[in-house]
């Protein structure tokens, strides 16, 4: 298959008052077309940085992409200039935020904010426009799309407004979707319809993807290559059969807690209350029961 997106020692750095920030520290990764990526890595180690840098949305002045190329279908995106970045941005490469609940303007219609992208980057008229809209809500499974296109995100669950962003991520037809952590904030039904739904859309239109997750039951099903991220860098990649055969401990200290992210519930073990020993005739020593490892969220 052929390269699609190809990042070259990325470097993302966070200048604060405190000191440099290496949210990003050296990453290279690749995405082919038609797949699915995972980058995989506890809370804190780069991962959306690193989605935000490739749609060259870090918020300066502090935050700056300071080393390092992202070459999509053979520009380096970090050479472009502005209007020929916004041209890119949600044409070829769209993004799914993390966060559904906050992600859409909640006074605007739906309508109005789905039909706004695709006047802009496809030069539709507003009639046409609304027509793709409508046939977008009902691609990603939500009826009556014409009364719904009138309607304003706190008419909609969760898992809709969801569906929403998938929406309008998939608008202008792009190459790649940048999902970052698309189903955190929702229950666990409602996760498996968004992953089934993300990846059969990907399947039929050819889009590759790319999802940020913690989740390792998310990258077993839905993934086709993994990265594996700590500390701002990648320590490990392969498929996911090869990450859950041969984990990295040594290069990973938390890969276990990584692995209890997958929803698997942690083991747990007895250990007993280290109290001096109790006089004749009290009540025995009581048990203390403790998660053998931490849980990364």
């Amino acid at each position: 298959m052929e390269t699609l997106l190809e990042m070259r020692g990325l470097r993302t750095y966070f200048f604060t008052g405190a000191g440099v920030v290496r949210a990003v520290d050296d990453i290279s990764y690749d995405v082919r077309q038609g797949e699915t990526v995972a980058l995989v890595g506890e809370s804190g180690c780069g991962k959306t940085v690193s989605a935000l840098s490739v749609m060259r949305l870090i918020a300066g002045p502090a935050g700056r992409i300071v080393a390092g190329e992202i070459v999509f279908k053979g520009r380096d995106l970090l050479a472009l200039d502005d209007e020929a970045m916004r041209r890119i941005r949600g044409r070829e490469v769209a993004m799914i935020f993390q966060e559904p609940m906050t992600s859409l303007n909640p006074v605007l219609s739906i309508g109005l904010q789905l039909t706004e992208t695709l006047e802009i980057h496809l030069a539709l008229s507003p009639e046409e426009a609304r027509h793709r809209a409508e046939e977008l809500l009902a691609l990603v499974g939500i009826s009556d799309p014409a009364r719904r296109l009138a309607q304003y995100p706190h008419q909609f669950s969760g898992g809709m407004r969801q569906r929403i962003m998938i929406a309008i991520a998939l608008s202008c037809n792009p190459s790649l979707i940048l999902a970052d952590e698309p189903t955190t904030a929702l229950d666990v039904t409602i996760q498996a319809q968004i992953l089934e739904l993300m990846k059969d859309l990907s399947r039929r239109l050819g889009v590759a993807m790319l999802i940020i997750t913690h989740n390792l039951g998310v990258v077993a099903r839905y993934a086709d290559r993994v990265n594996v991220m700590y500390a701002g860098k990648i320590i490990e990649r392969g498929t996911a059969r090869e990450i859950y055969a041969n984990p990295p401990p040594s290069l990973y200290p938390r890969a276990p807690a990584l692995g209890a992210a997958s929803g698997r519930a942690p083991q747990v073990q007895a250990q007993p209350d280290r109290r001096p020993a109790a006089r004749p005739g009290a009540p025995a020593a009581r048990v203390r029961f403790r998660p053998a490892l931490p849980v990364c969220h």
